[in-house]
């Protein structure tokens, strides 16, 4: 099920890189990126996956690396390809923790997530129930397990309700979920404000000082590439959709101001219009 097995991104560190694509039958909805961090007490899994199947088959490549239990799984945040494996990880009697904003985004949407995953991945989404987290926090979430110390952290408003990065401080590693992207174009939902974004990207993420970045999507890099890609980004669009509003632009204007620069990522020509019709229809009221 898995559209690549896991790779060792620095010691006992672990993720699954998912498609860039959107979801499909053939990604089995395996479009972020499941990762896990062997402690030497057991194992910390961040992202429940889109489906029983997908945590299954993570499940079964972490045997084949470990014999530790996995002992806790964290959610990234409320959307089906986060939380959907749930089912399978409560299954196994593991703690699913998320954000308070994650796990009520999905009490309000789950059921809808998962009627859009039945839908596109068919067969591949049997088993699959909506699992509430088990455990939820507001600030942050601390795990001391074997020779790691694991922080979840909610930093501030980003991509969408309950967002949170998990922090190794001692490795300065940081698994971001989509608090940051790479290689694809990153999708800006109803609820995304962007300048809240920017300014938590700013002031608290940016200066965690992470040497190793495992974004939400795309392949593990550096805060360079996701600066690039997530807050220069919507810098630029912001900047754009501006100069359009100070001009007199319309909305339907809006939808083609110039994201050249941006061309070459994954997704782009699903989502480049609807960006920027989103940025428009919050920065008109800013």
């Amino acid at each position: 099920e898995l559209y690549s097995k896991p790779v060792e991104v620095i010691p006992h560190v672990w993720s699954a890189i998912g498609a860039t694509a959107p979801p499909t039958y053939e990604n089995a909805g395996h479009n972020n990126n499941l990762s896990f961090i062997v402690t030497g007490d057991g194992v910390v899994v961040v992202n429940g996956g889109a489906s029983y199947a997908l945590a299954k088959a993570l499940h079964e490549e972490i045997k084949t690396v470990t014999s530790q239990p996995v002992k806790l799984v964290f959610n990234e945040n409320g959307q089906g390809h986060a939380m959907l494996g749930n089912s399978y990880w409560a299954e196994q009697g593991v703690d699913i923790v998320a954000h308070v904003d994650a796990a009520a985004a999905f009490e309000e949407s789950g059921h809808q997530s998962l009627r859009a995953a039945i839908a596109t991945t068919k067969e591949r989404a049997d088993k699959t129930e909506v699992i509430s987290p088990s455990i939820t926090f507001e600030d942050t979430y601390i795990v001391e397990m074997g020779e790691m110390k694991i922080e979840a952290r909610y930093l501030g408003p980003a991509h969408s309700p309950g967002d949170i990065v998990v922090w190794l401080p001692e490795q300065e590693l940081v698994i971001s979920g989509d608090m940051a992207f790479h290689e694809r174009m990153l999708p800006i939902f109803e609820d995304t404000m962007t300048a809240d974004w920017i300014e938590t990207w700013e002031t608290v993420f940016e200066p965690m000082g992470a040497t190793y970045v495992i974004p939400g999507h795309g392949h593990p890099t550096n805060m360079d590439q996701v600066r690039r890609y997530t807050h220069d980004y919507l810098v630029y669009l912001r900047d754009k959709i501006g100069a359009h509003l100070d001009d007199g632009g319309t909305l339907a204007d809006a939808y083609y101001v110039d994201q050249t620069p941006y061309t070459g990522l994954d997704t782009f020509e699903e989502l480049a219009t609807k960006n920027a019709g989103r940025v428009y229809e919050q920065m008109e009221f800013e």
